[in-house]
């Protein structure tokens, strides 16, 4: 208790008591404090406050949190806080009416919403939000545009009354004058309250407190209001900060302040001088708060002193290196992207670092070279380099590689990207003819096989209007013809072998492989391409190599597959592309894609992985082709093998996925015309089965499957003749399979005029047919008909035929369980006594080698005379 009321009565000193421990709970509510009286009195005395200086002290302490929120950049904040102001100022409206809307609100709507314009202007900004702040920031901008529209007027006015120079230094202040005037106001009111009250002690000393407290503040106003002119004094002045002043930083890891100063003044510029301060630099490379952007320009600072001086060119080269190796290592994520002007910068340098090399045949350079025996200094002895621009340029290759998979493809961006690679490719064509006269044996092929990389996918449509003797159409482009160099076959044929003689690794002359592999497929090729397949006996082992290199396998043996098609090579492309289509997995085996999370159980760092072994889009192979290639060859394949073996119980299937589909289409209740590529397939099936091969033509070629399919293929006419010559021989020999047993004798010039077929054509078909044993006929030469045996059973006979095999299969496996119940050893193989009471299953057992007199059974060599084991 204080000594001031130690003569005061009990009940006196329990109201100083509890007044003591009541403190302000609000900012900017200290008044109270005069007003906390007795019990007693409390009745008779209330705080005097208008609803205006509520209502605008709620708007005042909204709109402070969103200040705050504006310069943390939380975009969720400032929309929770922004819904909370509207609904606060839509319950102040009264109040807005009589008095006009305040000017603080005004300024927050004008200063939020060119805040929101610039943030969503700063394209780096926005992609380094996180997920809510991003969201909330669209939303917001959203409402404060609608929101504004109310206030347009008012907004116009504001903003052509600021001054650039006052209105920004005052912002603070501004915001809470009004609460400021109301708290002058508040005061005035209680002085006038407070004499008509009756004195009291404890009234008398809150007030004191109240004014004193009110007076401090004033007095630290006006001493930041000093502060902050002497700063702006200071930074009119020249910059020079005033002491203990505040000063801004950027977010995030603290970066190094003081960057190292090049050369003091009168120093001697030299080899050694440039080479030390370069190491200097060097040291700061990759440690925490080094600042990788003022680094580059330090290296290019001093490769512009180096150069001033005369210093020669082996320094240059040098610091070239360290500025390329700088540009790498400005995203330290592996999985990160060079953004587009690093990208640049790093392209401009290698072309300058090779300028150079070519200019001056007396520098050698080589990771080989100790640093203690460079030369760099300008002498008689040639320059001597530690580096390896090898390195460099396939670095540049992978950095372009990842640029192509994190950009997005169906943006023009992509297409900008894309028109990059004939820099890089230049790049790569100037080092290879570099490092043939320099470089070693194991460069050269590592070169090569980046130019072949380059090369290996793409189709030569100048070469290919060439072999056709096609010229260009106006004398530009003929003239253009005539002046490019060598065709892509020419390139890829001279860089391949050199590296089958010349490498001695395995892995790039896999890749060499299978890169020429693929360049013969694409150029239709056919014999060349699976000649080198079967030679190089890649299938054998090539699950040992690594996932790039079986990816690359893998669109290989697609793009053989998709050329024996092209060559009317039906089963050869189905072989090819069975193991890639039977699995379901093309997309993610040619490496175009992954499948979903939940089909496959990988963690997120496996998914990083996978992502960067994809191949960029415009190395694609079109998955719907491949899939209807497939499917057509199937087709081919599956109709008329089903039509020979329709009542065989263990005929197996050739396409399980073409079975699947048939099923899918069977399984449908309402059959309609086909729309997708996979229903054309199945209708054009089902009408081959019955051996209309005009309905199966219409349903494989029409306008829709051709801007789907067909038209992608290089040679657009070709691949659909040859389908057509293919629908007909195979429904042909789909129909004599289906309706051999209807007729005794059919005219070959009926069947020919039926499936518009040479009768050359129909006679091989028929012919090949009776030679297999797929059809028993023979060929009436004289009349030309197929005279039909009559040998194949009934469709009763071969149900009886199933069911006795099914029988005889039963009555096998009852007596191998009753064996095994026996405990007999070898019963399996010892049923000479069970065959002689089982007429029926030796019926049926054509071709088998049991025989009990011998004593041969299946399973191995048993005597009869001899007893069970």
């Amino acid at each position: 208790m204080s000594r001031f009321f130690a003569t005061g009565s009990d009940s006196e000193s329990e109201e100083s008591s509890s007044a003591d421990e009541l403190t302000p709970k609000a900012p900017g509510t200290t008044f109270k404090q005069s007003l906390l009286l007795s019990d007693d009195e409390e009745d008779t005395k209330r705080i005097v406050r208008s609803a205006k200086d509520k209502r605008f002290e709620e708007l005042t302490n909204l709109i402070k949190t969103i200040r705050n929120a504006m310069k943390i950049r939380d975009m969720a904040k400032c929309l929770e806080e922004f819904e909370q102001l509207c609904r606060a100022f839509l319950k102040s409206k009264n109040i807005v009416d009589k008095e006009g809307v305040p000017s603080f609100y005004i300024r927050l709507l004008a200063d939020l919403e060119d805040y929101l314009n610039q943030l969503w202007d700063d394209k780096e900004g926005k992609k380094k939000m996180n997920k809510n702040n991003a969201k909330a920031l669209s939303t917001l901008r959203q409402k404060i545009r609608k929101y504004n529209r109310d206030y347009e007027a008012e907004i116009a006015t504001y903003k052509e009354d600021e001054s650039s120079s006052s209105d920004d230094d005052d912002d603070d202040e501004d915001w809470g004058s009004d609460t400021v005037d109301s708290g002058r106001e508040i005061k005035n009111k209680l002085v006038l309250l407070q004499s008509t009250l009756p004195t009291h002690p404890l009234s008398v000393l809150r007030t004191q407190e109240t004014e004193k407290s009110t007076d401090k503040k004033s007095g630290k106003k006006k001493k930041l209001k000093k502060k902050e002119r002497l700063e702006e004094e200071a930074e009119e002045e020249g910059g020079e900060e005033v002491e203990g002043g505040w000063e801004k930083v950027k977010g995030g890891v603290p970066l190094v302040k003081e960057k190292p100063k090049m050369f003091a003044k009168g120093t001697e510029i030299n080899t050694a001088v440039v080479v030390k301060k370069l190491n200097e630099i060097l040291q700061a490379r990759g440690k925490k708060g080094t600042d990788r952007a003022a680094q580059i320009e330090l290296f290019h600072a001093l490769a512009a002193i180096a150069a001033e001086n005369n210093l020669g060119q082996g320094i240059l080269v040098k610091i070239k290196f360290n500025i390329i190796a700088s540009l790498y290592d400005y995203n330290p994520n592996l999985a990160a992207f060079m953004k587009p002007d690093m990208w640049k910068k790093c392209l401009e340098c290698i072309d300058e670092l090779l300028d150079i090399l070519f200019e001056n045949n007396n520098i050698f350079i080589g990771e080989n070279i100790a640093e203690d025996s460079e030369n760099l200094g300008v002498s008689e002895q040639p320059f001597r380099v530690r580096g390896c621009i090898l390195t460099l340029v396939e670095r540049m290759d992978e950095e372009f590689t990842k640029i192509m998979q994190n950009t997005d493809p169906h943006s023009q961006e992509y297409v900008d990207n894309l028109k990059d690679e004939g820099h890089v490719c230049g790049i790569i064509d100037r080092l290879l003819t570099y490092l043939e006269n320099k470089g070693s044996t194991e460069e050269i092929c590592r070169i090569y096989l980046r130019r072949i990389m380059h090369t290996y996918y793409k189709f030569d449509y100048k070469a290919h209007r060439r072999s056709l003797g096609l010229q260009g159409e106006s004398k530009s482009e003929q003239d253009q013809e005539e002046s490019e160099g060598e065709d892509s076959a020419v390139i890829m044929d001279r860089l391949c072998k050199f590296i089958y003689a010349k490498d001695r690794t395995d892995r790039i002359r896999t890749c060499a492989i299978l890169c020429h592999i693929y360049h013969h497929a694409l150029h239709s090729r056919w014999y060349q391409a699976r000649d080198l397949m079967l030679m190089s006996h890649l299938q054998d082992n090539i699950q040992h190599a690594d996932p790039p290199v079986q990816i690359l396998y893998n669109r290989t043996m697609v793009q053989l597959g998709i050329c024996a098609f092209r060559q009317g090579m039906i089963k050869d492309a189905h072989n090819a592309l069975l193991d890639i289509q039977s699995s379901g997995r093309a997309k993610e085996l040619l490496g175009q894609g992954l499948l979903m999370r939940n089909m496959q159980e990988r963690n997120a760092e496996q998914e990083k992985i996978e992502k960067r072994r994809q191949v960029p889009f415009h190395m694609h192979i079109n998955l719907e082709l491949l899939e209807c290639v497939y499917l057509v060859s199937a087709m081919l394949l599956e109709i008329p093998y089903m039509a020979a073996h329709e009542f065989d119980a263990r005929r197996r299937m050739i396409s399980k996925q073409f079975h699947h589909q048939l099923r899918v289409g069977e399984r449908q209740p309402l059959l309609g015309p086909p729309e997708s590529m996979r229903e054309h397939v199945v209708a054009a099936s089902k009408a081959m089965k019955m051996g209309d091969w005009r309905t199966c033509h219409s349903f494989i070629i029409n306008d829709k499957m051709n801007s789907k399919v067909w038209d992608l293929f290089p040679e657009t006419q070709r691949v659909p003749e040859m389908l057509v010559r293919k629908i007909q021989e195979e429904s042909l020999r789909t129909y004599l399979f289906t309706y051999s047993s209807v007729y005794d004798s059919i005219s070959m010039e009926t069947l020919s005029e039926m499936f518009e077929l040479e009768m050359p054509t129909v006679h091989s078909i028929i012919s090949k047919m009776i030679i297999n044993e797929e059809l028993m006929a023979s060929l009436d030469q004289p009349t030309q008909t197929v005279v039909m045996h009559r040998t194949e059973p009934t469709s009763l006979q071969n149900m009886a035929l199933q069911l006795a095999e099914k029988l005889g299969g039963l009555v096998e496996n009852n007596e191998r369980v009753f064996d095994l119940k026996q405990g007999v050893y070898g019963g399996y193989f010892n049923r000479g006594e069970f065959r002689q009471h089982t007429s029926l299953q030796n019926i049926y057992q054509k071709g088998s080698y049991q025989q009990k007199q011998t004593g041969y059974q299946r399973g191995g060599y048993r005597n009869p005379n001899q007893g069970n084991y």
